[in-house]
């Protein structure tokens, strides 16, 4: 893992963060809740590839995958109450007792119910230059209607994509420094490092990579009883 030049973080939590990257050989990778079941939160800015990550999380583990942007957006990009953003989000978790997989971090809106329920928070943290012409492709191709959009009825317009305050992109652009010195400070004081549950993916693709084997490799030693609570 690595620390992104132009990023504020002081020495000590650059080392320490480095420090704690140097542990994970000797952990699992998904902690669980000890019984066998797994809440996964997964969280990064927009476009680090939560959404992606999320599904094949929820399949390799036979989970729901929640995507809280789904939860969130109505038709025609109508934003949800807090009050109805907080219902949907606790209706769709309890649905699943077993586990799930979320994607998303809309603390501001719903609160912490979702990493306080969750046995792992798995933070990406790739460098932007890395992520942010994905995330331009995507918004492309969501533009031709060639994936679809974040959430039902929510169909991207170049407008909005490319000359709005709303716009994705430049949301991007402008909290990834913001979504990293947060989630840093959160790994700090709750990272696997320290006995908590927070994991923090970066670098360039060989990392998440090697993290996804080693999830595969988890299930397949504990056999069909991975995901049993």
């Amino acid at each position: 893992m690595s620390i992104h030049r132009g990023q504020s973080l002081s020495v000590t939590s650059r080392n320490a963060v480095a420090h704690a990257d140097g542990l994970f050989n000797g952990l699992r990778p998904l902690r669980g809740n000890g019984k066998g079941g797994f809440k996964v939160h997964i969280v990064g800015n927009s476009g680090s590839g939560k959404s992606t990550l999320a599904l094949e999380l929820a399949a390799l583990l036979d989970l729901p995958c929640i995507h809280l942007d789904q939860l969130f957006w109505k038709p025609g990009w109508r934003e949800s109450t807090d009050e109805e953003f907080r219902e949907r989000v606790r209706t769709a978790i309890d649905q699943s007792p077993r586990g799930w997989v979320v994607d998303g971090d809309y603390q501001r809106r719903a609160g912490k119910m979702v990493s306080e329920e969750a046995t792992d928070v798995i933070w990406l943290d790739p460098p932007l230059i890395l992520y942010f012409p994905r995330l331009l492709l995507r918004t492309t191709m969501r533009l031709f209607r060639l994936v679809p959009p974040c959430s039902p009825g929510c169909e991207e317009m170049a407008s909005r994509a490319f000359f709005s305050r709303n716009s994705i992109l430049w949301w991007c652009l402008s909290q990834h420094s913001v979504v990293h010195k947060r989630e840093a400070e959160r790994y700090r004081t709750d990272g696997v490092h320290v006995g908590g549950k927070r994991r923090r993916i970066g670098g360039w693709g060989g990392e998440l990579a090697a993290w996804k084997q080693d999830v595969e490799e988890m299930i397949r030693a504990a056999g069909s009883d991975v995901t049993s609570d």
